[in-house]
């Protein structure tokens, strides 16, 4: 005789609910990828494909990084059934990710994808990011296809959305 316990039960029917939802499945904040070095990042950025990614670089004590970030958010839930991916590329410190980091991301509530970019020689990275680029953050990297623009700059509400309709019309 197979018996099942009613917590199992609720486990299976919790879960089978969670794979046919038709909501996106959201990052645990407690799960953070990290890439000590950015040719592990470099993949993501290098993607050739008809989504949108906008790359935010930040951080969790870059004052105007904070006060853009609830753009980054709007952006990603105003855009989610399109092709249009958020993606916030942490420069956060390894050794603050379990007391600032992941406390930072619960409290804002921030549901667009998060990784932690740790690799200490941003003097070989940030030029691989954009030549342009002197390393100041915040940034923001547009990418579609073969195509990509660079924000060298805190943006405004109305820069993220001008800039994401510009690629979505092309």
């Amino acid at each position: 005789m197979f018996r099942v316990s009613i917590s199992a039960l609720f486990f299976v029917l919790f879960a089978f609910a969670g794979v046919c939802s038709n909501e996106p499945a959201k990052q645990d904040p407690g799960s953070i990828p990290v890439y000590s070095s950015f040719d592990g990042l470099k993949p993501m950025l290098d993607i050739n494909d008809d989504t949108l990614r906008v790359f935010n670089f930040w951080a969790t004590w870059c004052v105007p990084c904070v006060k853009e970030l609830p753009y980054f958010e709007k952006v990603n839930a105003e855009y989610a059934s399109q092709k249009v991916k958020v993606i916030l590329i942490s420069l956060d410190f390894i050794e603050d990710i379990e007391t600032a980091l992941i406390p930072f991301i619960k409290k804002h509530q921030l549901l667009s994808d998060v990784v932690l970019l740790d690799d200490p020689d941003a003097n070989s990275w940030i030029p691989k990011v954009d030549k342009e680029w002197d390393g100041a953050i915040p940034v923001t990297l547009f990418k579609k296809g073969d195509q990509s623009s660079f924000i060298e700059h805190a943006v405004t509400y109305e820069e993220l959305i001008n800039e994401i309709n510009n690629y979505i019309k092309r």
